[in-house]
């Protein structure tokens, strides 16, 4: 027996929730093409997001610790994967399309730049005379403009609902600006799970890095409530921390919200009654939250890891000097374009300098920015 297109649509109506959002319901393309036999639309468009040179590149690319610190640490492309996988989790155990969910985690942070939030930070300082540098808008850029992969098109041409689940992807580092895709509604259930599937996924992976790190000890943690529960609960009584009690901590730290996530937010759809997409989306604010217990215990958390891990004097330093890097690189290349590639050079023709400039140092991996550096400032490096 095949499952076609068709087939696999009809098993998405006979499995899913009345809220989920079915792939045969999506608004389409910008660009009419013809759909493919034995995946539906959402499929294609995961799938499209995979092949991208963006995700490749983001292998490279800091989450915390900048790829030369250690193989061992996260990188934005090991926390776009787990991000993937803990929104499918969500998105299975609600009733909600799954590939739908996946493929929104997958292109999320597609537009990230080099160097983190320390690299988007700079871009935005850079361009705030030229409109400015978001890495939520440059997602979206990259997958309606600046991959080129289609001789038809530009970008992705991905379905309007995975580009709607970009745009309004909200956490503590994420504003949504949803301009085009219906502001004045929520996004689907599918564009509100990847929240807390991003904002679950670095909670609890930075804890692991610090403390693999040893930038964080685990008698730093002793007055987290959310640390003491977990702690409590895989019966570690304080002394003798080992890789072994590293791992089972955050494992059931990682659980824990995840079924706190999904008992709360079903919960809240049975008590709304949200029979459908269009009611979830109708909704005055996002169904899919933790508890309000749990959510206090995360935020707590989240500080700790702010002051103590994001701003500890070695991430910081590496900060500072991305900046520089940054800084540098953009100057020089305002100055004189035609140090750029021939390809980045050819997109004056039709974009202003201050935007391609841009556009090249965010695509940059961490690798090639310092390279780059090495090339126009260093007088012994060959260019």
């Amino acid at each position: 027996m095949l499952f076609t297109r068709e087939r696999l649509e009809q098993c998405e109506e006979a499995t899913l929730a009345p809220y989920a959002f079915l792939s045969k319901d999506s608004r389409g393309r910008a660009f009419k093409e013809d759909e493919p036999l034995y995946r539906t639309r959402f499929q294609r468009d995961r799938d499209r997001v995979l092949h991208t040179d963006a995700f490749r590149r983001l292998e490279y690319k800091t989450q915390v610790f900048v790829y030369s610190e250690a193989d061992y640490y996260r990188t934005r492309l090991t926390h776009t994967l787990e991000v993937a996988q803990i929104g499918r989790s969500l998105a299975i155990a609600l009733g909600a399309n799954e590939t739908l969910v996946e493929a929104i985690c997958l292109a999320h942070d597609l537009g990230h730049p080099t160097f983190g939030h320390a690299g988007e930070y700079m871009l935005d300082q850079l361009m705030l005379a030229y409109g400015g540098f978001d890495h939520n808008k440059q997602s979206l850029r990259v997958v309606e403009k600046l991959e080129k992969r289609y001789p038809e098109f530009d970008g992705l041409n991905l379905s309007w609902e995975v580009l709607e689940g970009i745009v309004k992807h909200e956490t503590d580092y994420d504003v949504a600006d949803a301009g085009r895709f219906e502001p004045g509604l929520r996004g689907t259930l599918e564009a509100q799970l990847a929240n807390p599937a991003d904002e679950l996924a670095y909670s609890a992976h930075d804890l692991d890095d610090g403390l693999y790190s040893e930038l964080i000890k685990p008698e730093d943690l002793v007055d987290l409530r959310l640390w003491e529960v977990i702690r409590a609960s895989v019966g570690w009584d304080g002394t003798h921390f080992n890789e072994m009690w590293r791992h089972r901590i955050v494992r059931r730290l990682l659980g824990t919200l995840i079924n706190d996530v999904i008992t709360t937010t079903g919960a809240r759809l049975e008590q709304l009654g949200a029979n459908s997409p269009d009611a979830v989306r109708a909704l005055p604010e996002n169904v899919v939250s933790l508890s309000t217990e749990m959510e206090e215990m995360l935020v707590e958390l989240k500080g700790f890891l702010l002051e103590r891990l994001y701003r500890h004097p070695r991430v910081m330093r590496m900060q500072i000097k991305a900046e520089r890097i940054i800084t540098a690189l953009f100057e020089a290349y305002v100055a004189e374009p035609r140090q750029m590639p021939y390809r980045e050079q050819a997109k004056l023709a039709y974009r202003s300098l201050h935007r391609v400039v841009c556009d090249y140092i965010a695509g940059m991996t961490d690798r090639y920015a310092f390279q780059e550096y090495a090339k126009l400032f260093d007088p012994l490096e060959r260019v």
